[in-house]
């Protein structure tokens, strides 16, 4: 069945970097867009970051540009979120989330999800 299990997640001083992972199974990952989303406590979702299937092309919203990084490693079924220079407002739960489409910050039109990991900095 289709899994992703994302890791990589916990506490870390303002300013500090993780590097979360997200392992794809179950499907084709090399033809799916691939994307990060957070959500904090009572709201709904948010846009993180969004790579294409081949790696050409990343999305960023704009409260992380310059501090994350989004990439994938098709033979490994792995994509990933380097963040860096972390902030208190950053606190939250991350999913990666696999795009059939090209659809960047539309949550909607993404059809897997992972359970999340939480990201904890401390200011």
């Amino acid at each position: 069945q289709v899994q992703l299990v994302e890791s990589g997640g916990g506490l870390v001083e303002a300013g500090g970097s993780l590097r979360l992972s997200c392992k794809a199974s179950g499907f084709t990952f090399s033809s799916y867009a691939m994307g990060w989303f957070r959500q904090y406590p009572g709201t709904e979702r948010e846009f993180v970051a969004a790579i294409s299937w081949s790696d050409s092309s990343t999305y960023y919203s704009d409260f992380v540009k310059g501090r994350f990084t989004i990439s994938r490693d098709n033979a490994k079924n792995t994509v990933y979120l380097q963040m860096n220079s972390l902030k208190s407002d950053d606190t939250a739960v991350y999913y990666c989330a696999a795009d059939p489409w090209w659809s960047g910050p539309i949550s909607n039109d993404y059809e897997y999800w992972g359970q999340g990991t939480q990201v904890t900095v401390s200011s």
